[in-house]
């Protein structure tokens, strides 16, 4: 069983590599030529475009809870992921703009891919409502009260499909589409372009060495193949 949450989430990031968590996104994929992105200003954190006070006191917890302080970055919230999940749900993106949305919905392999009768926004919303009643339910507060190892067994299960989410098809191709997505999502907030609300400061590419757009880099890769590459990382708005 992987204790996500522990910094152990990074590691799990790693195998996917930081480069190719930024741009094969769906979500920011979609972003340009429909939601240009804008660069969060300095006071716009918790300025919410799509989640409620409820859904937004799940989602800081719960991106928190995956990426907490501690000596080499502050936390979730504070990096702003929260921001840019809430855009991109906020966005084209959210809204399953690309998405194929008429049915039939046939029961699909987990090898198929998303296959819910939900745009993204919607599954969050469903999820999150779902979430906070198991854990009125069985804990008797919402998620972001629980203590941190009652947390930690909420998210254990999310994670490992265990926990019933009503209004969710059920299956095991949908078990874990809300946490897989939600954890990508993360991931995104942690590692993408600052510019879109997340990976404030440039914490995360400062985290693992990443010297951000590589075209301004390129003709220094062969100089340091191989070798710490200590550069200030630049992003879109650095270039413009």
């Amino acid at each position: 069983m992987v204790d996500i949450a522990r910094r152990d989430v990074l590691t799990m990031a790693g195998a996917v590599g930081v480069g190719a968590a930024i741009p094969v996104s769906p979500a920011l994929a979609e972003a340009p030529g429909k939601d240009p992105p804008q660069a969060p200003a300095a006071n716009a954190a918790r300025s919410y475009q799509f989640f409620n006070l409820d859904e937004a006191a799940f989602i800081e917890a719960f991106v928190d809870h995956l990426i907490p302080a501690d000596d080499l970055t502050p936390s979730g919230t504070e990096l702003g992921i929260s921001i840019y999940i809430d855009r991109q749900l906020a966005g084209a993106w959210g809204k399953g703009a690309r998405m194929y949305q008429l049915g039939p919905w046939a029961a699909g392999t987990p090898q198929q891919g998303y296959q819910l009768p939900l745009a993204p926004a919607d599954l969050y919303r469903c999820a999150i409502r779902a979430v906070e009643a198991h854990c009125a339910s069985a804990h008797g507060g919402s998620f972001d009260r629980l203590q941190p190892a009652l947390r930690q067994q909420v998210v254990q299960a999310l994670s490992e499909g265990r926990l019933p989410l009503q209004e969710i098809p059920a299956g095991a191709s949908f078990d874990k589409t809300f946490f897989d997505m939600a954890y990508a999502n993360v991931m995104e907030g942690l590692f993408a372009d600052p510019i879109y609300g997340g990976n404030k400061d440039k914490r995360g590419w400062k985290l693992v060495g990443f010297p951000g757009v590589m075209a301004a880099h390129a003709e220094n890769i062969e100089r340091f193949r191989g070798k710490p590459y200590p550069v200030e990382p630049l992003g879109i708005a650095d270039l413009s």
